[in-house]
């Protein structure tokens, strides 16, 4: 007898329909599994066969074949044992029902418990939208299963609660729906722009940046507040939308790093140390391709501190996704895209020593190895860096003043603000934030004066800008507009976007 039963399989975050088919024979007692499993679907059957035996069914001493269709797509991970288990009591005569409709996955324990697996939500919402309307699942990834509107998800604990709901014996109760609360967690950062002394230059190119989604870079000395900044950055982000949230949670699922919410709730901050290498930033591995930290990153911050310290290739491998907001990642395992759309936030020192420039603090550094220390970041991956500041050490009084200085709730207030201004305006486009503008938006909306174009021509050849970066300043320039609430860029707005890209321009002519 044949018995199939439906399940999941991930291709990156997108779901592959995988029809698990059971077939137990006459002749000598065997179990295999087969349809291109990795080890950790073949080592399912010991898993199967204890959690059956445990739960207290009967295991078929048969011969035993499990196909896991389609052949060509391989099979990943261990959510295959609940169906796999189920497809086994269907064909053993063990269970007698109707299960076509119905998608199963989880991991199954020796004693028969269902443990949670990793990219519920993305299976479950590639499912649905092939259809599929009713999901089991383990009690672990409930509450991931729960933001999914429109379907029917039955979550358990156990082999044994599934088989009797699937009797008509217990029924399992239908996972209750959870509402996405915009901004529930907003503001809960342990930084806050307001313990920041000084720096108004520094604060108003993070406001900037926040506000249209532009990369920024700080340079300056050691102890300036370069990582205080950047650690304030979430607080100042704006807040998800719930298609935001869901896309992002999808992401750490796959990954197997979502919290205990369920779903992401507040943008991504993350800050891998500087020893990375070029695969955990850009994702892969030697045989599966997972999301690297990037990926991790989308809808949020990347965060690199002390940049020259990272590996050239490391960085180099980051120019792609800055330009695309996506990463094709090829290994031996298939070819996989997942979403990086992030803003890249960096701080570095302008020389060895750290202090280049200071005003404070005396330069110990010889010119060429100053240079070599700069060249270490390319001029392509500064030139696709918006924002560039140099900022310098804070006097002692600033540092004891009483001073109140502004809060992270009122830049966000601007910031936010800003943003709704450009969803309005790129409404029903794929552009969501002024950084990704495309040539065709950027002609549209950032129309310069005969004086405004005088002030970006002579910039353009005074400071030798590349094309590339000429696009940048009008992009921070028509973010600039947009926090004064302007409908058109002016020169003004223009000499501040330019002034923050001074140090990417001129940082070897420094040193003449």
């Amino acid at each position: 007898m044949i018995a199939k039963v439906q399940s999941y399989a991930l291709s990156g975050l997108e779901g592959v329909p995988v029809l698990v088919e059971t077939d137990i024979s006459r002749g000598l007692p065997s179990y295999e599994i087969v349809g291109l499993p990795d080890t950790a679907v073949k080592e399912s059957k010991e898993r199967v066969k204890s959690a059956v035996r445990n739960s207290g069914l009967d295991f078929p001493t048969h011969r035993i074949t499990v196909n896991l269709a389609p052949a060509s797509v391989k099979k990943e991970g261990s959510a295959f044992d609940l169906p796999i288990a189920v497809s086994l009591l269907l064909a053993f005569g063990s269970l007698e029902t109707d299960v076509s409709g119905i998608v199963f996955l989880g991991e199954l324990a020796l004693s028969g418990e269902l443990r949670p697996v990793t990219g519920v939500l993305p299976a479950i919402i590639s499912a649905k939208d092939k259809g599929f309307q009713k999901f089991i699942v383990p009690k672990g990834n409930e509450k991931e299963a729960s933001f999914v509107h429109g379907v029917e998800v039955y979550s358990a604990s156990t082999l044994t609660e599934v088989v009797n709901h699937l009797s008509g014996l217990t029924p399992l109760p239908i996972v209750e729906k959870t509402t996405y609360a915009i901004g529930e967690k907003s503001g809960s950062s342990a930084y806050d722009l307001s313990f920041v002394k000084g720096q108004p230059i520094a604060k108003r190119a993070l406001e900037v940046a926040v506000a249209g989604g532009h990369n920024i870079l700080f340079v300056g000395p050691p102890g300036s507040g370069k990582t205080m900044l950047a650690r304030a950055l979430p607080s100042v982000l704006p807040d998800m939308t719930f298609d935001e949230a869901l896309e992002i949670t999808k992401i750490h699922s796959v990954a197997g790093v979502l919290g205990e919410d369920g779903i992401v709730t507040v943008r991504p901050f993350r800050s891998p140390h500087h020893t990375a290498t070029t695969v955990s930033l850009c994702g892969g591995g030697n045989k599966s391709v997972h999301p690297g930290e990037i990926s991790l990153a989308h809808g949020g911050v990347l965060f690199l501190d002390e940049l020259p310290e990272y590996k050239r290739s490391s960085l180099e491998a980051l120019r792609q996704p800055l330009e695309d907001g996506v990463i094709t990642i090829s290994r031996s395992g298939g070819t996989v895209t997942y979403p990086a759309s992030f803003m890249l936030c960096a701080s570095m020192n302008p020389c060895p020593c750290g202090n280049f420039g200071s005003r404070q603090r005396r330069c110990t550094c010889t010119p060429n190895d100053v240079r070599k220390y700069r060249a270490k970041i390319s001029g392509p991956l500064l030139d696709r860096i918006d924002i560039q500041v140099e900022v310098d050490g804070v006097e002692y009084d600033h540092l004891v003043s009483e001073t109140l200085e502004e809060s992270s709730q009122a830049v966000k207030a601007r910031a936010d603000r800003a943003r709704r201004i450009q969803r309005e305006r790129y409404a029903g486009t794929r552009v969501q934030t002024n950084s990704e503008m495309g040539e065709k938006e950027t002609r549209e909306y950032c129309k310069l004066t005969k004086d405004g174009e005088d002030v970006l021509r002579e910039a353009f050849e005074r400071l030798h800008l590349s094309a590339r970066a000429r696009n940048r300043i009008l992009k921070v320039a028509r973010t600039i507009a947009d926090l004064e609430l302007s409908e058109n860029v002016t020169p003004d707005h223009l000499y501040e976007a330019i002034s923050y890209r001074t140090y990417g321009a001129e940082n070897s002519n420094d040193l003449l």
